[in-house]
């Protein structure tokens, strides 16, 4: 019979899949979303949607507020999570394609591990952050391929959108020490309600009726699981399986877009695509199975 630790880091290891699997699709929706709404009234209506179903869970629930000293932290959750990285992410995909934008993010188990390093007693072994920085550079390298040897602005924006990411990935992984993971992003949602309300009244669109079923279903998507569900099993994972080591799990995630993007957004999956999958897929194989070294 496995041990309590192992099955307690392997339950950490598969909700956090879960949580990914969940994401991957986020890139596909946005970039259905941003074909007819504009990039800031997608991120107010998404994170404004987020805000409502968990204020209205949190009440039914009758879940009392998180002490006064978390709120700092989960205002960086609000404002990493739920503002910066949607926006530069919807603002990004008006120019480059999902299964592009998957690679780009592919760097961000790396960054939210170092993230991890700097916020909590977290001290992962050597054979973690060698197989986490070749898993990186893998998906990094390809990004530059594909761009024929340049980064674009839209590559620009992902970067930014990986780091404010990896922050908020950082401190909502923290916070779950304190209280479950779907409490920490749903307070840090309706935190952000006071803003994001006001935002869908002043950007919502002026023709809603001209707006195709698909945008409105992708938006619903990218509100409901990706803004908040998926971090159900994102934010546990990572309190089960420690954040460092779940975090390697979303080296899966560009895969999971690209097939995504694929049957969605009708983009093409090319050999290429399949090498680089299989090689950084044996990076998170190493990195999962390193265990972490005592703080």
């Amino acid at each position: 019979m496995p041990s309590k630790l192992l099955s307690r880091d392997h339950l950490g290891l598969l909700l956090g899949f879960v949580g990914v699997a969940v994401f991957g699709g986020t890139l596909p929706a946005t970039r259905i979303a941003v074909a007819a709404i504009d990039p800031l009234a997608l991120t107010a209506m998404r994170t404004a949607i987020a805000g409502l179903c968990a204020l209205a869970l949190l009440i039914a629930l009758r879940r009392t507020p998180p002490p006064k000293a978390l709120w700092p932290q989960l205002a960086i959750v609000t404002l990493c999570v739920s503002v910066l990285f949607p926006l530069l992410m919807a603002l990004a995909l008006l120019t480059v394609d999902a299964s592009h934008g998957g690679v780009v993010l592919g760097i961000l188990p790396i960054a939210t591990a170092l993230v991890a390093v700097l916020i909590t007693h977290e001290r992962p072994r050597p054979l973690f952050w060698i197989a986490s920085i070749a898993g990186a550079a893998l998906v990094v390298a390809f990004a530059v391929r594909q761009g024929g040897g340049t980064l674009a602005l839209g590559d620009l924006l992902l970067f930014g959108a990986v780091v404010t990411s990896a922050i908020g990935y950082g401190f909502s992984g923290r916070l779950t020490a304190s209280m479950p993971g779907w409490e920490v992003i749903s307070w840090a949602l309706v935190l952000a309600l006071p803003v994001s309300l006001p935002a869908v009244a002043l950007r919502l669109p002026a023709n809603l009726s001209a707006i195709p079923l698909a945008p409105w279903l992708a938006l619903l998507y990218v509100a409901v699981f990706s803004q908040w569900v998926g971090f159900f099993a994102w934010n546990a994972g990572m309190a089960l399986g420690g954040i460092a080591r779940v975090s390697q799990v979303q080296l899966l995630q560009p895969f999971i877009t690209f097939a995504l993007a694929s049957m969605f957004n009708g983009e093409a999956i090319t050999l290429q695509i399949v090498l680089f999958a299989t090689a950084v897929v044996l990076t998170v194989a190493i990195g999962t199975r390193t265990r972490r070294a005592p703080a």
